[in-house]
């Protein structure tokens, strides 16, 4: 094509080219039967798998009658508010103890967990001038993908990265899991000195600390915390680390662990999963809408001007105009999620500590908190009730914490990269079968044109659909 001649495609045209070639009546899934998202119109899951896991129970059925507030969360079988009980009543930090019992289906004794501990611990570290060479080389405010390039630039040390047996699968993922929190970290101190031009920090891990108390100390330049900093973010970790096989990110860790491929590639395809606004993006989306409420509303202690900016926010006419009110609702829970209730009680206490502004936001969210579930059901069609989930206060607690938003879906990275190791060594033990389910072809048969019968531009195409 002569450089003065102009093309006959462009990207707007292409793209609704595509739009509309890939359009499919949304009616063909209840005619075809065929579960949008995997789920059903009153959000039960297809069934994919079996695990031992997690367990999830959306509510309690007596005599065919829900109980309300029911909802239930269990690590290999133990409720979880009967874990956090029990490591928070005996004064320890929960992350190691909980990633000992996903992984290992039992509660480690005392001198496991000190063994445990000593051994991530161990491998909280990274290869000669990784730091310099990978992590510092093209910072970005997208640490998720930061994390991405990092690990899979790791997979170039490791001599057995193709090695599937259960053995180097385990070692990998505990390695995984000691620097995680390294990669996050030192990725947007790169990010906060190059972009920003602000200070850099680079302090090495303290092996004597617990996982939340490392991240405080890494991010931190003074490496200081208190007491209940380290406690609620060891709370968060714990909370968000497994949640059945189901979710989107877990799921991709087993589609992708079924082909027979490396830890490093299938690590890195979930954290791509778990980077979307719909999923581990979701708190930065509460947080957004909740400095935009403050924006929009005069008065936020007053219920009713609260309301008319939720009730806004349903009609489409305020905030981001998708007609969400972000943190309500989970696809498995009910009307209440467990983690959501064990998590406001460190909220409360990290806010108490925080001072009168912090507790004043508090009850700003406790008050969201109350009325949106009402609002929700006077103006949508449910299937089942709805509450806040634990992506509803999980940004707060990180902004009182002084985490830059940069890292909000990272700590969920942090610790759910404990769920997706415990789930793809799962399905390398037990399943050996590629994951592929089936979609059905709703397009109708057609004759091929040769190339000189053809009309002169797709527009002029009809294309057909069942």
């Amino acid at each position: 094509m002569n450089v003065n001649e102009k093309s006959l495609l462009d990207y707007p045209s292409l793209a609704l080219r595509c739009q509309k070639v890939d359009s499919i009546n949304v009616n063909n899934y209840s005619k075809y039967n065929v579960k949008r998202g995997l789920r059903d119109t009153n959000g039960k899951g297809v069934l994919a798998g079996l695990t031992t896991i997690s367990t999830i129970y959306p509510q309690k059925i007596v005599d065919g009658i829900p109980i309300p507030g029911t909802g239930e969360l269990r690590y290999r079988g133990i409720d979880i508010n009967e874990i956090v009980q029990g490591f928070v009543g005996e004064g320890r930090f929960g992350f190691e103890e909980v990633a000992f019992l996903l992984l290992f289906g039992e509660l480690p004794n005392e001198a496991e967990l000190a063994d445990f501990r000593q051994l991530l611990a161990d491998k909280q570290t990274l290869p000669t001038n990784f730091v310099r060479d990978v992590i510092m080389k093209a910072p970005s405010a997208d640490i998720m993908n930061n994390l991405s390039r990092s690990l899979l630039t790791l997979a170039c040390y490791d001599e057995k990265r193709d090695d599937v047996s259960i053995e180097n699968v385990l070692e990998q993922s505990l390695m995984l899991i000691s620097v995680f929190p390294m990669l996050a970290v030192y990725a947007y101190h790169a990010y906060n000195h190059y972009e920003k031009a602000e200070s850099m920090y680079i302090h090495r891990p303290d092996p004597s600390l617990s996982t939340a108390e490392t991240i405080l100390t890494m991010l931190r330049p003074d490496k200081s915390y208190t007491k209940q900093e380290a406690q609620t973010l060891d709370m968060s970790l714990v909370l968000h680390m497994e949640h059945g096989g189901g979710n989107n990110s877990t799921f991709t860790t087993r589609v992708v662990t079924s082909s027979g491929t490396d830890t490093y590639s299938t690590i890195s395809a979930a954290l791509g999963s778990l980077k979307g606004p719909k999923h581990g993006g979701a708190n930065i989306k509460v947080t957004q809408m909740m400095e935009d409420l403050k924006a929009n509303v005069a008065d936020t202690t007053d219920e009713a001007q609260v309301r008319q900016y939720l009730e806004a926010i349903l009609d489409k006419k305020a905030f981001d105009g998708k007609g969400l009110i972000y943190g309500m609702g989970h696809a498995v829970y009910s009307d209440n999620d467990p983690r959501a209730a064990i998590f406001k009680a460190y909220v409360s206490k990290l806010a108490e500590e925080k001072g009168p502004e912090e507790q004043a936001e508090f009850e700003l969210y406790t008050l969201v908190e109350h009325l949106a579930p009402q609002i929700i059901g006077e103006k949508r069609k449910i299937f089942k009730g709805v509450s806040a989930n634990i992506d509803f206060f999980s940004g707060f607690v990180y902004a009182m914490l002084g985490l830059p938003r940069e890292l909000y879906t990272p700590m969920f990275a942090i610790a759910r990269i404990v769920g997706w190791s415990a789930h793809r060594m799962e399905e390398l033990i037990n399943t050996q079968k590629i994951i592929r389910p089936a979609y059905m072809e709703v397009s109708t048969d057609r004759e091929y044109i040769p190339l000189v019968a053809r009309p002169s531009t797709c527009s002029k195409t009809v294309i057909q659909k069942v």
